[in-house]
């Protein structure tokens, strides 16, 4: 579902919705939620993206993803289209906190 600057989130808004998600901070620069995963190794990583790919495709909703120092990956949610952080931008993090 596209949204509009009108769904967008305030920092407000967007911090009380964090508090129940643990390991996700909103970057307020970027105007993001983001999360860092350790995983085992690289393929372990890469295949981390590949079902966060999978779940971002179901949800009409993708990421910006970061695999750093061979086994992290940040991903990092924001709606394009409502220039921030939106309802799609939780779901699709809750949904990805289920796969690790």
């Amino acid at each position: 579902m596209e949204r509009t600057p009108h769904d967008r989130f305030t920092d407000e808004q967007i911090r009380t919705m964090l508090s129940g998600m643990p390991g996700w901070e909103y970057n307020v620069e970027k105007v993001t939620i983001e999360k860092n995963f350790v995983r085992k190794n690289f393929l372990d990583a890469s295949a981390f993206i590949q079902q966060i790919a999978e779940i971002a495709e179901q949800h009409d909703h993708h990421p910006d993803l970061l695999l750093w120092s061979y086994k992290n990956v940040r991903v990092m949610l924001s709606t394009h289209s409502a220039k921030g952080v939106t309802q799609n931008d939780f779901d699709l993090a809750r949904a990805i906190d289920k796969l690790s």
